[in-house]
């Protein structure tokens, strides 16, 4: 599945490693030891987010793409 929702990646130098977080499916972040490891990781995480709310019955929001903020 490709991902369609927006990703934020940004390094931590504190963990050295690089956080994905994922801001439409609440609470689904990764990590990784780099951009490509993170981004993959991201990929699993979006995938069982996903699955554990079909399960849970609860709405799946659909991608928008880019987010804007204020």
């Amino acid at each position: 599945m490709p991902i369609k929702y927006e990703l934020i990646v940004y390094w931590v130098e504190e963990d050295q490693a690089f956080v994905v977080e994922v801001p439409e499916l609440p609470g689904c972040m990764a990590d990784g030891s780099s951009y490509e490891e993170a981004v993959a990781n991201a990929q699993r995480v979006i995938e069982d987010w996903i699955d554990t709310a079909q399960r849970l019955g609860r709405r799946i929001p659909e991608p928008k793409g880019r987010l804007m903020y204020a």
